[in-house]
């Protein structure tokens, strides 16, 4: 329920489409791509499954959104369409999905807790407009995305958190239940290429981040090349040395040094959750960072590529899960 007056927080989000033939006409034709209209498509954090953060996957939001009714799936059409004539990103339109669906189901209601009416739950004892402006869905919609786009940061935040900062529901957790139907939606139906912001696919392998492709073929074009302790190449490489230049070649900057990578490198995730394009590194204290010692490049199926020691060749090896010197956490570049 909405508790807030006009002045608060604000939604990050993954939009929600609905599957039907309805909302992909709404949808579909008008959908702004990268770099259209003025209107581009933010990559947010891509955890292990498909969709963002800890969202449950592609199968989980599929299965969510098959359930939407008829109302519920002319809710996220509009959500979706005034958005678009908003010139909001995909990011927008996701949390008003997940706030709408969180608070009414998606339904324009008369009713709810003390005077909180609409799909948002609006409260017009608050100032969010007066019953009949809160339960007409375009009214409702466009007061969510004005006080959404006032948040600072909003776009930084997860999808979630941003549409509690918006709503202030003694619950806040709850909103992350939707993400994954809310990726699933916006690539079904908004023709949004890279949802969850995952990157593309490398064979059978999902990409860790839309930089790791690049990085992943130029490292592999350096296979057979020897190592060499503070090597930067073209033709000779030490182990942190090669991912420099690989991530380069992606127009993403990573530290020079395997414990600096291991630090700031980019985001961090469980290393048994890591993906292709992801650093993983060893260290003699696992406990402490600045003892990392040497840094590879994730390719999935149990294979790293990497620049191993003097005497070797850039090569990939398999990895062993349990080595007491592996480090607990991968880092994902460009994230």
């Amino acid at each position: 329920m909405l508790k807030i007056a006009l002045v608060v927080a604000a939604v990050v989000a993954v939009v929600v489409v609905a599957v039907t033939n309805g909302v992909s006409t709404v949808v579909n034709g008008t959908t702004p791509a990268d770099g259209a209209g003025g209107v581009g498509i933010r990559n947010v954090g891509c955890n292990a499954s498909i969709g963002p953060w800890e969202g449950g996957g592609a199968e989980k939001g599929r299965n969510d959104a098959s359930r939407l009714n008829e109302e519920q799936r002319g809710t996220v059409a509009k959500i979706i369409s005034i958005g678009q004539e908003r010139e909001l990103p995909p990011l927008a339109w996701q949390i008003a999905i997940q706030a709408g669906m969180t608070e009414s189901g998606l339904r324009s209601l008369d009713y709810g807790d003390r005077d909180s009416l609409g799909i948002f739950q609006m409260r017009p004892s608050m100032g969010w407009g007066s019953p009949a402006e809160v339960t007409d869905p375009v009214y409702a919609i466009n007061k969510f995305y004005d006080v959404l786009v006032n948040v600072p940061s909003w776009e930084e935040r997860r999808p979630g958190d941003s549409a509690q900062a918006v709503e202030r529901s003694a619950f806040p957790d709850r909103y992350h239940n939707w993400e994954a139907m809310a990726a699933f939606l916006i690539g079904e139906l908004g023709n949004v290429v890279d949802p969850a912001g995952c990157g593309e696919s490398a064979g059978q392998f999902l990409l860790a981040s839309s930089a790791a492709g690049t990085a992943i073929e130029f490292t592999k074009q350096q296979l057979g090349e020897p190592y060499l302790w503070g090597g930067n190449g073209p033709d000779q490489w030490d182990c942190s040395g090669i991912l420099v230049k690989a991530f380069a070649a992606a127009d993403v900057k990573i530290p020079r040094v395997a414990n600096d990578q291991y630090m700031s490198g980019g985001a961090h995730l469980p290393v048994r959750e890591a993906k292709a394009g992801d650093l993983i590194f060893w260290a003699t204290n696992p406990a402490n960072p600045v003892t990392v010692h040497h840094v590879a490049m994730y390719l999935g199926n149990d294979e790293y590529i990497h620049a191993p020691q003097t005497g070797d060749v850039v090569k990939i090896s398999k990895i062993n899960w349990d080595y007491h010197e592996l480090m607990p956490l991968a880092v994902r570049p460009g994230v």
